[in-house]
Parts: C-alpha cells; structure tokens; sequence
C-alpha cells in the first residue's frame, strides 16, 4: 500500500485511518521512527502482553519442567543462605 500524504502545521504526519486500521495502530501505541537515506519508516511496537499472546512462539515449557526448574533453585537459595 503505498499513500500520499501532506505535512501539516508543527511538521506534523498524520497515519491515514485505511494503515492505522491495517496495523492496528491506536491512540496511545508506540512507534519507532527510522531515517534511511531518502525514507522515513515507521514500525509499530508491541505491547509486551500482545506479543506473548499473539507473537510467534519459538519454545514450548511444561508446567513440570517449571517446576522442577522452580524447585532446584529454592533449593539454592536455601542452601546459599544457610
């Protein structure tokens, strides 16, 4: 999708509704702004909640291997404080 657009008063760029709907970009969200030679990008950052319910997930952990995780360093802890 390519768009164009005008800046306004203060310098100011506005997301056309058409991308911010596409994105899911809202009121409050946080972008990063990178400058490359001739070309201003703008990228949204996730919220760290949205990503671990809606990002990619690379690793699978069981409740037990959690545990026992868990387990051993309590142990540890209990062990170096003593």
């Amino acid at each position: 999708m390519e768009l164009r657009i005008r800046v306004g008063r203060r310098l100011a760029i506005y997301i056309p509704k058409k991308v911010a709907e596409k994105l899911d970009i809202k009121e409050g969200d946080s972008l990063i702004l990178r400058v490359a030679e001739n070309e201003i990008v703008l990228k949204k950052i996730m919220d760290p909640i949205e990503l671990a319910l809606s990002g990619e997930k690379f690793a699978k952990v069981s409740p037990e291997e959690i545990e026992k995780v868990s387990l051993n360093e309590q142990r540890k802890k209990i062990k170096d404080t003593s």
